[in-house]
């Protein structure tokens, strides 16, 4: 998946075809509720000499019906490029194959759902689902930008300590809620050694996570009890450990340290309302203050909360008003800049990735976003990737100016 002068995508390899058979049931685990296939293998894909990227394998069944498979080939080292960081945990938290995932079990209530769910088993729908929503016209732009570019997931950020050494910058798309401690660690200790931050989303680092390790070794499982954490038998001489929201007891750490703005609410569908139109990021774009781009925010929303730790100086550069289940409310874009001289962007809103398709065809659920949007969400995001690809923002763009006073006064 990438740029390919404008096909967006490419072929690498295609397998003889392969007699199918009827697998066995999956396995059940009632302790923690999961799901795991626990299938025979019937191929296997070696990814020799395939570059680094984003992958779709696709399934096609004799009578036509069609599955993909996503997968990630890593970049080697992230040394002078721009990291895209692909979510694959949240991935997982939202699969409802076997009927379990993180929120809801096979009675499709919160009070049955799995406090653990496995990669050892297919994807639902379509099988891409996410991706294909939320990360793939990252990745397109990017790649027809010409940056140079490095691959990785949460997870082997979380699993390698050097897996971000050197980068410019490191992309978290459009939905990224599911993060384990060490992968904040390690993304805070990159910003703090001057690799700029862009969290192209909303509800990022939201959620606390422990992976653990299936039969072959890897990372299979996404461990997280949530309000049920005190269940966790891990939790019993791992106190400060909890599998639950960072911003909650017993060890809170809101995200907004990292991030700058916070996850508030959802559902909520709302124009996305400028509010710095000089900033730098908006350069090309011709907005101006007040300039509003219909149902950009949503489905949910971050915003800045000054009752939360927050990096300072920081500009508020969108300030788009939304009521959220009957509450009136702000989502908020932001940007600051770390003493390293890092630069931190946040969206504010789950569609910034969607918003790069708006007014096409691309995706099938545009929620109405029209070519304007897109065209503005391209340009913003374009200035974003340049600045950022060339080292620490800081230094090749000006600071940030604190707003924040001005519009949420004390």
């Amino acid at each position: 998946m990438g740029w390919y002068g404008g096909a967006r995508a490419r072929l690498v390899w295609r397998s003889d075809r392969l007699p199918g058979r009827r697998a066995p049931a999956a396995r059940f685990l009632p302790d923690t509720r999961t799901v795991r296939a626990d299938w025979p293998r019937t191929t296997t894909v070696r990814t020799d000499g395939w570059p680094p990227g984003a992958y779709l394998l696709r399934l096609d069944a004799d009578h036509g019906h069609q599955r993909y498979i996503p997968l990630v080939v890593r970049s080697p080292s992230a040394e002078g490029r721009t990291v895209v960081m692909h979510a694959v945990a949240t991935w997982q938290a939202y699969n409802t194959w076997g009927g379990y995932d993180l929120y809801r079990g096979r009675d499709g209530s919160y009070g049955s759902r799995a406090y653990a769910v496995s990669f050892d088993r297919p994807y639902n729908a379509d099988g891409a689902e996410k991706f294909l929503a939320y990360e793939r016209a990252l990745v397109v732009l990017a790649e027809r930008l010409g940056i140079p570019l490095a691959y990785t997931t949460g997870l082997d950020v979380h699993r390698d300590p050097d897996a971000l050494r050197g980068a410019r910058a490191l992309l978290s798309l459009g939905h990224d809620e599911y993060w384990t401690p060490e992968q904040r660690q390690r993304v805070t200790g990159a910003r703090d050694a001057g690799t700029n931050l862009a969290f192209l989303g909303a509800n990022c680092c939201y959620r606390r996570i422990r992976p653990e390790e299936g039969p072959p070794g890897e990372l299979r499982t996404v461990v997280c009890y949530k309000t049920d954490y005190r269940r966790d038998p891990y939790l019993a001489s791992h106190p400060r450990f909890p599998t639950n929201d960072f911003r909650q007891d017993p060890a809170p750490d809101p995200e907004s340290r990292l991030v700058g703005v916070l996850y508030e609410g959802f559902p909520v569908d709302a124009p996305y309302v400028v509010h710095s139109p000089d900033h730098w990021l908006f350069e090309g774009t011709g907005v101006r203050r007040g300039d509003r781009f219909d149902h950009l925010v949503g489905v949910e929303y971050d915003r800045v909360m000054t009752d939360m730790p927050t990096p300072r100086p920081l500009e508020i550069l969108a300030h788009s008003p939304l009521v959220c289940r009957g509450r009136p409310s702000h989502a908020d874009s932001s940007y600051y800049t770390a003493p390293s001289g890092a630069g931190v962007f946040s969206s504010g809103t789950m569609r910034w990735v969607e918003g790069l398709m708006a007014g096409t065809t691309e995706n099938g659920r545009n929620h109405a976003m029209d070519a304007r949007t897109g065209a503005f969400t391209t340009r913003t995001t374009e200035n974003l990737l340049r600045a950022f690809a060339e080292g620490p923002a800081a230094t090749v763009r000006p600071h940030p100016r604190d707003n924040v006073a001005t519009l949420y006064p004390a």
